[in-house]
């Protein structure tokens, strides 16, 4: 893949709000196939597009670049084929000794590139207007819709109704249905209570409304107001979680997908770890350690992998996949 083709598929990424994390290689020690200025997309079901060095190498961007995806951080990634290398990290970068990397030492730049936070506004008042103006100064994806059947993104973070009376109930009651963190009512403390009164929802659904809208700040303009809305969203937000793609079919022919129960039951595989789009089963990820060279790897439908016994395991590269083919037992005894 070009340059020119990833730079068009990472503004495809970023226009659908995918996240993804762009790794850049910066330095690299003969002998090695990567070179300076290589590049790659991680995506978060695993899928590496690009190159950034061979299998080996690839394995461990793939672990750290779906661990940028839960952080939303950077970090430079120091891949070094000496063994005795121990597993380090400082501010800013990681250092994994890899036993099976063939060439020299890699640096690897890992950008997380997350979708900015997106806020829907509900109406045509100034003050809708105005959020929309001030939101877009702060970063936001902010989109303003007046037809309340508008479909509500399953990523959107807030919902902000300034329509002044006009389908307010719909719009709330469907913002709360899909779950949306911050939900809230440009409103006077009068009609407010009321606008939720008429609402459709139980009593804990009807206090998760914000109205009126915004932390008081003596607001007077609609831009004051706007300003005190996205305030007060800044302040309440949760931490962000993105979602994580569905876990693959169990029932499909791929020997590297199975259900995350299967994972565990592995060995050497650890529920609960930071990377996302693994084999996933309530929000749970995994990670597999391969026990060939002890590499940390990420269990994901195109990860290498190998049933023995009744168990699954997992590889960085296709030739600890096939030393432990051919004789398992010097490896699990």
């Amino acid at each position: 893949m070009s340059v020119a083709e990833l730079r068009a598929r990472a503004d495809g990424l970023r226009s659908g709000r995918t996240p993804f994390v762009q790794a850049t290689v910066v330095r690299a020690e003969r002998p090695t196939s990567a070179k300076a200025g290589d590049r790659a997309l991680v995506l978060p079901d695993g899928t590496i597009e690009g190159f950034v060095g061979g299998s080996c190498a690839e394995s461990t961007v793939r672990l750290h670049g779906l661990r940028l995806l839960r952080t939303g951080e950077s970090t430079l990634l120091r891949i070094t084929p000496d063994a005795a290398e121990p597993a380090a990290t400082a501010e800013g970068l990681v250092t994994v000794g890899n036993p099976c990397l063939s060439g020299g030492t890699l640096e690897i730049f890992l950008e997380a590139m997350l979708p900015p936070t997106l806020v829907h506004v509900y109406g045509d008042a100034p003050v809708a207007r105005a959020l929309a103006s001030v939101g877009a100064a702060v970063g936001y994806d902010v989109r303003a819709f007046s037809d309340s059947d508008t479909p509500i993104a399953p990523d959107t973070d807030a919902v902000v109704v300034a329509s002044h009376g006009r389908e307010e109930e719909r719009v709330l009651a469907a913002a709360l249905s899909a779950g949306v963190g911050y939900v809230a009512l440009v409103a006077s403390r009068r009609r407010g209570p009321a606008v939720l009164a008429a609402l459709g929802v139980d009593d804990e659904q009807r206090a998760r409304v914000h109205t009126p809208a915004g932390l008081d700040i003596g607001a007077r303009t609609p831009q004051e107001v706007a300003l005190s809305v996205l305030a007060e969203f800044v302040a309440t937000r949760p931490a962000r979680v993105h979602p994580e793609p569905a876990a693959p079919d169990p029932a499909a022919p791929d020997p590297a997908a199975p259900v995350l129960a299967d994972a565990v039951a592995a060995g050497g595989v650890t529920a609960g770890g930071v990377t996302a789009g693994g084999v996933t089963a309530g929000g749970v990820t995994a990670d597999a350690v391969d026990p060939v060279c002890g590499m940390t790897v990420a269990v994901v439908a195109t990860s290498l992998a190998a049933s023995h016994a009744g168990r699954t395991w997992y590889f960085c590269g296709p030739g600890c996949r096939q030393a432990f083919v051919d004789d398992p037992g010097r490896y699990l005894g």
